[in-house]
C-alpha cells in the first residue's frame, strides 16, 4: 500500500504510542510529523518510518508536508495542549495560539488533502478533552477550544460522507511531557488518579488504542463520533 497514514505529534505520548502500535499490527505505510527534529527522526528510525519536521504553528506547513508525501489514506492529529489559566489572565493571544494549535492547523492539514482522503476512501482523528463537556475551574481556553474541535469533527463527517470517515477521541488528562508539570506533584497527581473512576491516570497507549482502531479499516462503519477515553471520568460519578 502506498498511501500512507499522517501522525501529527509524533514524538507526544499518544503519538508515539499510535506509532508503535500500528508497527506491530503491520504497518509500514506511516508518516511522521513533528518539529521536534532529533527525537522524531530517533522514532522514525527505530520504527522504520518516513517523517517530516514541521511545526504546525508555522505558516505554510502544509505545503512542505504536501511537498514530501502525496498520497495518504489517513490522518491523526495527536497534537494537544494544557492552558490552564483563571479567565482573569486570558487574553486574545492565549485563545489565538490555543486555536491555531489544536483547531485552524487542523483543518488546513484536512483540507489541504481532502481530495487525496477522498480518492483513497480515508479516515481522520481529532483530539478534545474531558474537559470540553465536564466543567473544570481554569479550563476556559482549552475546553472551548475543543469543544471547537468537536464541532468540526461531526461537521466533517457529514460533509464528507461517504468518502472520509472523521471522529474524536476526548481523553482525560494523560501521562506526556505537557503534563508533568503537573503529574510531579504527587499529592496532586493521586488526587487527578481518584477523581477517575478507574483509579489511575491515562497513558498515551491508552488513547492510542483507540485512535488505531478509528484510524484504520477496523472501524469502517465509524463516523462522526467523540468518543472518550477518559476513565470514566465524564459519564461516572
Amino acid at each position: 500500500m502506498n498511501a500512507k497514514y499522517l501522525i501529527f505529534g509524533a514524538t507526544g505520548s499518544i503519538g508515539s504510542s499510535l506509532a508503535n502500535q500500528l508497527k506491530k499490527s503491520g504497518y509500514d505505510n506511516i508518516h511522521l510529523v513533528a518539529r521536534k527534529n532529533t527525537e522524531l527522526e530517533d522514532i522514525a528510525k527505530n520504527l522504520d518510518y518516513t517523517f517530516s519536521v514541521a511545526d504546525v504553528l508555522e505558516d505554510g506547513f502544509v505545503e512542505k508536508i504536501k511537498a514530501e508525501i502525496e498520497d495518504i489514506k489517513g490522518i491523526a492529529y495527536c497534537v494537544g495542549s494544557i492552558d490552564l489559566k483563571p479567565i482573569k489572565n486570558v487574553t486574545e493571544k492565549d485563545f489565538h495560539k490555543c486555536m491555531k494549535l489544536n483547531l485552524y492547523s487542523a483543518f488546513d492539514i484536512i483540507k489541504g488533502f481532502q481530495e487525496n482522503l477522498k480518492k483513497n476512501k480515508g479516515s481522520i482523528v481529532l483530539f478534545s478533552t474531558v474537559a470540553a463537556k465536564r466543567g473544570f475551574s481554569n479550563h476556559s481556553i482549552i475546553s472551548s477550544t475543543k469543544a471547537a474541535v468537536e464541532g468540526l469533527t461531526v461537521s466533517l463527517a457529514a460533509e464528507f460522507a461517504p468518502y472520509i470517515r472523521v471522529n474524536c477521541i476526548a481523553p482525560s488528562l494523560t501521562k506526556s511531557k505537557i503534563s508533568e508539570p503537573i503529574l510531579k506533584n504527587a499529592p496532586i497527581a493521586e488526587g487527578i488518579a481518584k477523581a477517575h473512576p478507574m483509579k489511575r491516570i491515562g497513558e498515551g497507549k491508552d488513547a492510542a488504542a483507540m485512535a488505531k482502531f478509528l484510524l484504520t479499516d477496523e472501524s469502517s462503519w465509524i463516523t462522526g463520533q467523540i468518543i472518550g477515553v477518559d476513565g470514566g471520568r465524564s459519564s461516572i460519578k
